[in-house]
């Protein structure tokens, strides 16, 4: 059972309450703290695309990349208007593959938790490949407390035309919480149901650390003083540091695309979707 398909067209009807705006205020006070340039940022895990589009929109340069199909398409219809719309990849975390560097790396709103523990190694080495030298990675978990405080609860969430049913179950095994859900939506006079399993594994956020500077980042720091720090959400913030062999890897490029014609000029690869379509940009 696939997660991300039924829930991608209801998502943000469904999530309306997520402070977005405060999770770029952290993100720029971290730029400002640093005080270097941070032009072009890519953003992991995007979903719908409404933090890379309110980013795009406060004038960054965005390239986002999710490994949800139905998600993308959404992210793409909601980035249309933009003047310097995002380029969206269809990639899957520890498939990143930019041809260049990015000033900063993000993934927010548990992005990170979706992600099996043997896979984090190799994402966390693609995301020091194609962060610059001295650039940021500023990401976000569910703490495993309170992934484990959820073990047994029952959700609901209904909207006029949608109608989302999910429960919580810890398995220590993984150790993660395991999502059952069920999305009844209305079609006419009908309601048609789709039914989803969503897994977020229980990072211990030192264990994270611990992988994070064995990937070639430095200055990690845990933080609790963020958005939503009251409910059980923590900020993980990372420099990367300057590494020959990582920076040619990564095709070290000056090159920072100002638009969507240069984006086109700077990646020529396709993605590939699961019904076997191309698709190398949306926008």
């Amino acid at each position: 059972m696939s997660c991300y398909g039924s829930l991608a067209g209801y998502y943000d009807k469904l999530t309306g309450d997520v402070p977005y705006s405060k999770f770029i205020e952290f993100y720029e006070a971290e730029f400002a703290r640093d005080g270097g340039e941070f032009r072009l940022l890519l953003d992991l895990c995007c979903g719908t695309g409404t933090l890379t589009c309110e980013l795009a929109r406060r004038g960054y340069e965005m390239i986002a990349a999710d490994a949800s199909v139905d998600m993308l398409m959404q992210a793409r219809e909601k980035s249309a208007e933009l003047p310097c719309p995002p380029l969206f990849l269809c990639q899957d975390a520890a498939e990143l593959d930019l041809y260049g560097t990015v000033d900063a790396a993000v993934c927010s709103l548990d992005g990170m938790n979706y992600i099996a523990p043997d896979a984090l190694p190799e994402v966390f080495h693609r995301l020091h490949l194609f962060v610059r030298p001295d650039g940021l990675l500023i990401f976000d978990i569910r703490t495993p407390e309170w992934l484990r405080a959820l073990d047994g609860d029952i959700f609901v969430d209904e909207k006029d035309d949608v109608l989302c049913l999910w429960r919580a179950d810890f398995d220590e095994e993984l150790p993660a919480i395991v999502y059952g859900m069920d999305i009844f939506s209305r079609v006419g006079r009908l309601w048609e149901r789709g039914s989803e399993e969503h897994i977020e594994y229980a990072h211990e956020p030192q264990a994270l650390k611990q992988l994070l500077e064995a990937a070639g980042f430095t200055d990690v720091q845990l933080r609790r003083d963020c958005p939503q720090g009251d409910a059980g959400r923590m900020f993980i913030v990372a420099r990367c540091r300057f590494s020959g062999s990582a920076a040619s890897s990564a095709c070290n490029s000056d090159i920072s695309p100002s638009c969507v014609s240069d984006f086109e000029a700077l990646f020529s690869c396709v993605s590939v979707f699961g019904d076997g379509s191309g698709f190398g940009f949306a926008y």
